[in-house]
């Protein structure tokens, strides 16, 4: 019987599949030669997770790979209605992400109280100007997104002595649903956006989102770009009806040279790096060479996503 054959979308550093020698024919393409590619794989490993290579390739012509697994939290930029319709499995990273994600997020949340931005800024002008700062233990902080990363989010956040509600598509025992988000936002110092990107959260955080916000609060975006209306957020800053915000996603990523997102104030920019520590890569390939061997010997795959709800069934990850 020939061995299956693993199309890798690739991105460079490459993945290490050396243990996967013998096993399976590992055909490599970019975006580019994708569709052509396509028809002839069993298997698609999605590393440059990136892309919207997938998502314009997989309507087109002939048989299609019978799993797809990206090495990335989010399948939004995989998800077209052909590949929702058919019976392609699709897998993520979930696992990976999470520790590293809500690290990112204390670090942030802390940097806001601490004023560590304009402690640099300060040092950068030879300026020493004594300063209060905030203390986080004891402040409230709502965190949109009940999946893993928003658990650990919350976890963490706790850790600090940091009162947190987590708000999920469903209100369960110690998750609210999204019937209370408006009111937990207008209480919150601090509101960390999780969620995935689904028609349903697509553009929530908007104007009246805003509008509800204290003036002390910070907004946090760590799930995707277009759950926000960056000109809504961009005119709340402004106008300062908040203080502050950190977006490490972006509609556009990444944003334009001249975008006021790069020069508002208040605003901390980070290039889409939450999640990405030193070795991730390594931990990715591992967890996918782990993951064919699985599905090689038969065996029920882990990270399953329901394709229709954008996300793995249990985890309730978004409003």
């Amino acid at each position: 019987m020939p061995e299956p054959v693993l199309l890798v979308l690739d991105a460079d550093p490459p993945p290490r599949l050396g243990a996967l020698t013998g096993r399976a024919r590992i055909r490599r393409t970019g975006a580019a030669g994708l569709a052509d590619a396509l028809p002839r794989a069993d298997v698609l490993l999605v590393w440059d997770f990136a892309s919207d290579a997938v998502r314009a390739a997989w309507p087109g012509e002939g048989p299609r790979p019978s799993w797809v697994h990206t090495a990335s939290a989010g399948v939004d930029r995989l998800l077209c209605p052909e590949l929702v319709a058919s019976e392609t499995v699709v897998t993520n990273a979930r696992g990976v992400f999470e520790k590293p994600v809500a690290e990112y997020v204390a670090g942030l949340v802390l940097a806001f109280a601490k004023d560590l931005p304009g402690t640099l800024e300060l040092q950068r002008q030879r300026r020493w100007r004594h300063r209060e700062s905030t203390l986080v233990a004891g402040t409230r902080a709502v965190v949109v997104g009940a999946g893993p990363i928003g658990r650990e989010i919350t976890r963490l956040l706790m850790a600090l002595g940091i009162e947190v509600a987590l708000v999920g598509r469903t209100g369960r025992r110690t998750i609210h649903g999204t019937e209370d988000l408006d009111r937990l936002t207008a209480r919150a110092d601090w509101v960390i956006c999780a969620a995935p990107l689904t028609p349903r959260t697509y553009g929530m955080f908007d104007t009246r989102f805003f509008g509800l916000m204290q003036p002390s609060a910070r907004f946090i975006n760590v799930g995707r770009g277009p759950l926000v209306v960056e000109d809504a957020l961009l005119d709340a800053l402004r106008k300062r009806w908040i203080a502050g915000a950190a977006l490490d996603v972006f509609g556009q990523e990444p944003p334009a040279p001249h975008s006021p997102l790069r020069d508002v104030p208040g605003l901390i920019v980070s290039p889409h790096m939450s999640g990405d520590t030193v070795g991730r890569r390594d931990r990715l390939g591992e967890q996918f060479v782990a993951m064919y061997e699985r599905w090689a010997a038969g065996q029920p795959l882990p990270n399953v996503v329901d394709k229709r709800l954008g996300y793995i069934p249990g985890t309730d990850p978004g409003a």
